[in-house]
């Protein structure tokens, strides 16, 4: 699925891996901010992950890749890398 198709989902839950202060200066409208050094404690807090397709994103896309690869490895599946968050805008503008 492409990050088109994915910004067009209604259902798509986004999920900002970016520390708390970059996700202060700007973030996708209704992200979750949850920092990839927490994603191992804090994953179950989205609601949906493996169910609705959950985008991942960050500043350059190596942080949200590595949550993801880190979800992956766990089995959980529906999950997508966006890349840099002005990515994820740009499809959802």
């Amino acid at each position: 699925m492409t990050l088109k198709e994915l910004t067009e989902n209604t259902s798509t839950k986004y999920v900002d891996v970016r520390t708390e202060n970059e996700f202060k200066t700007g973030h996708v409208k209704g992200a979750m901010n949850i920092p990839l050094d927490q994603i191992q404690y804090r994953f179950e807090e989205i609601t949906g992950l493996g169910n609705i397709p959950v985008v991942f994103y960050c500043r350059s896309g190596n942080r949200s890749s590595r949550a993801v690869g880190y979800l992956r490895q766990m089995g959980i599946e529906n999950i997508y890398n966006g890349g840099p968050l002005e990515d994820v805008q740009f499809y959802l503008n």
